[in-house]
């Protein structure tokens, strides 16, 4: 079977960077800074400021807001209520504000989906938006978006990104249920004495105000004096910070928006966005995203929503068998109920049925490691494909030295937990110019799709960088029936 791999290479960037604020951990270090900007004159924070401004306004847009509302975040550690310039100002929310190389590292993982705007296409091309994970300093991983199309000869081009890059605006959850919240807590082992008190004082529908509240008060006046309470505490609001909201204006372009870790399950990075444009029966449209929440110790898998990829919601998702990494969910539901592919087990596929979106209760054993290129471990690489033949899924194998390869899965489209096809070799190996990288002998995926009689895949090269690959369908689909799944 012919694979055409294309020659461009989307390679990390590491001169995109945005802002972000600058936070130290010692209060004692904030005062003195703010105390050192105070002692300037007037003339001296002009030409500071003037100089800041000089040397990192070309580089962003809306520096100078974003420096003004960091300086109001401080401002409470200053010694006086008395009116400051804005040059002063300027320069004290520099001092407490850093540029992050959101690429600096490796941009790859990618998936792609069917762009919401296709107006203007040429007639047999598509629109597509690809996200991938960028990785910067500190190994931190983030969402950040290209855009793109393919021709009716499956030829790729991806749209050049500009050279900004605009954070999201962060917005908590405006209430939570009590009982959802509760339930959630006991899954994560977080239910305690001190965590049925906490709730035993809330409502049954409480905000992220309210919560904080009565935990802060909670905790001075038991003074939490056990480790244990400690981390109850932490992870009661870890848990309501986990489900949140984010926005940019929608000027802002696809290639300029980052989704950054915002809450403390993602504290390390934001991993593996599997994006799927999702068809309720009803007709109506919205885009999912299952992707992996990491703080150093605990992968949590989320749920990313969208329309119009300029608001998002982002919510944990639910249920014992909500673990481990690689979950991706169908395309539409199945007999009335949402699909999945899943991997608790580090080895096994697995396929969820649930009648709603966030939790998910059972599983059931789809498929194990076969083949040799396969032997150590499969999972999936993205949401699968409604095709006539069947359910196509994409998976990723690994094998000795730990080499990842991708292969393929054909499902029944009534009843996907029959495997009615199954390549026996790799569709798509590394190969001696993909095998260098961050992560050596990898090849990975998190969604492709099918457009004019051809599978378009985009897949990363050992964890640093992104290419893409196209195969003709009908080829694959032959190759896949012609191997009967072993037993």
């Amino acid at each position: 079977m012919k694979v055409k791999r294309s020659s461009f290479v989307l390679r990390p960037d590491c001169s995109r960077v945005f802002f972000r604020p600058f936070e130290l951990m010692s209060r004692e270090r904030v005062i003195r800074i703010l105390a050192r900007v105070m002692s300037l004159t007037e003339t001296e924070a002009e030409r500071e400021s003037a100089q800041v401004l000089h040397d990192f306004v070309g580089r962003h847009q809306r520096l100078r807001d974003f420096l003004l509302r960091r300086c109001e975040q401080v401002r409470n550690e200053l010694p006086t209520d008395a009116s400051l310039s804005e040059a002063r100002r300027l320069l004290i929310g520099a001092y407490f504000t850093q540029e992050y190389s959101l690429e600096a590292a490796a941009l790859f993982n990618p998936s792609i989906v069917l762009h919401p705007d296709q107006s203007g296409v040429a007639e047999g091309s598509l629109r597509f938006v690809l996200s991938l994970r960028a990785t910067g300093e500190g190994h931190v991983s983030s969402i950040v978006f290209r855009t793109g199309e393919v021709d009716r000869s499956g030829n790729v081009r991806i749209n050049q990104p500009t050279p900004f890059v605009v954070a999201a605006d962060v917005h908590p959850n405006p209430s939570y249920e009590k009982k959802l919240f509760e339930q959630k807590l006991g899954e994560l082992g977080l239910m305690s004495s001190f965590a049925d008190a906490v709730l035993a004082r809330l409502e049954d529908v409480f905000t992220w105000e309210q919560l904080q509240d009565v935990v802060e008060r909670m905790s001075r006046r038991e003074r939490l004096a056990r480790s244990e309470d400690q981390a109850i505490a932490h992870g009661i609001l870890a848990l309501a910070r986990a489900n949140y909201e984010v926005s940019f204006d929608d000027t802002v372009r696809f290639s300029e928006r980052v989704i950054f870790p915002s809450s403390p399950a993602e504290s390390r990075g934001i991993e593996d966005a599997r994006f799927v444009l999702f068809r309720e029966e009803d007709g109506s449209c919205r885009y999912y995203a299952t992707f992996t929440a990491f703080d150093g110790q605990v992968a949590l898998p989320q749920l990313l929503e969208t329309t119009d990829f300029v608001r998002f919601k982002i919510s944990t998702l639910n249920g014992p068998e909500v673990r481990n990494k690689g979950m991706a969910l169908f395309p539409r539901r199945i007999r009335g109920c949402y699909a999945m592919i899943s991997r608790q087990d580090n080895e096994n596929l697995y396929l969820m049925y649930s009648d709603m979106l966030h939790f998910w209760y059972e599983k059931r054993l789809l498929l194990r490691p076969t083949y040799p290129w396969e032997y150590v471990q499969i999972g999936n690489c993205g949401s699968p494909i409604e095709t006539d033949a069947g359910w196509l899924v994409l998976t990723h194998g690994v094998g000795p030295m730990r080499r990842y390869s991708i292969g393929a899965i054909l499902l029944d489209r009534e009843d996907p937990s029959r495997v009615i096809g199954r390549l026996r070799e790799p569709l798509l190996t590394p190969s001696e110019r993909e095998r260098e990288g961050y992560v050596p002998n990898v090849v990975y995926s998190c969604g492709a799709l099918v457009h004019a009689g051809r599978l378009i895949l985009p897949y990363a090269m050992s964890d640093q960088c992104a290419s893409f690959a196209t195969i003709s369908l009908a080829d694959l689909i032959q190759e896949l029936k012609a191997n009967s799944p072993v037993a």
